[in-house]
């Protein structure tokens, strides 16, 4: 079994954390493996368009913890994973369609909400918590939703304001009591960067 280390990276939306995430996998390449909480929202076939739209997908129940964690220690236990492909624009998993992703000596686990649970706090080394002003995170978030996953601007206004913005509240913004590092202004931040890249780095030579 390869030693590894399992670095997560949490934070409201639009803070930054997928910024973080591409700037370590460009310095480390393969030698990080990166899944994403995002992937793992539940699949909902038999549910129709219009209602999976207003499912609170900003929520803990809204994701199927029990098969990343399962992912989580496969990975950590050098195996191979089938990791699911979530469509945003349908607001469901993909049928019959996996992403498959090795294991590595770095697993890198991203998402909004993954310090909210304890249990899969215990299964990270290091826990990293990315902050930025709310008025940032929602322009960034309308971006991307509007351009990357083919939402309405009134849609998303409308999902900030009776979901996310409520659930970040009630969920993300404690959460950060579990992190081991804040990193304010997220890729932006290039001491954090380069102080979370050098226990990286440190791993790798001793691994």
């Amino acid at each position: 079994m390869m030693k590894t280390l399992v670095l997560g990276i949490a934070g409201g939306t639009g803070s930054g954390k997928t910024t973080i995430t591409r700037r370590l996998v460009q310095r480390f390449g393969s030698d990080i493996s990166t899944v994403s909480y995002d992937s793992y929202y539940r699949a909902n076939h038999d549910i129709p368009f219009e209602e999976r739209a207003n499912i609170n997908y900003d929520h803990p129940d809204a994701f199927d913890t029990d098969l990343f964690l399962q992912d989580l220690r496969d990975l950590k236990a050098g195996k191979t994973i089938q990791c699911p492909v979530y469509d945003f624009a349908i607001h469901d998993r993909l049928e019959n369609q996996t992403k498959e992703i090795q294991p590595a000596r770095v697993i890198l686990v991203e998402g909004i909400l993954i310090f909210a649970s304890q249990e899969l706090c215990d299964e990270m080394d290091i826990k990293v918590f990315v902050d930025a002003d709310a008025d940032v995170r929602i322009i960034r978030r309308i971006i991307r939703d509007v351009r990357d996953r083919g939402r309405s601007l009134d849609s998303v206004v409308n999902q900030y304001l009776t979901t996310v913005k409520p659930m970040h509240e009630r969920y993300v913004e404690p959460s950060r009591r579990r992190a081991d590092i804040i990193v304010p202004e997220g890729g932006h931040n290039k001491v954090a960067l380069e102080m979370i890249m050098e226990r990286v780095r440190a791993h790798l030579e001793q691994a």
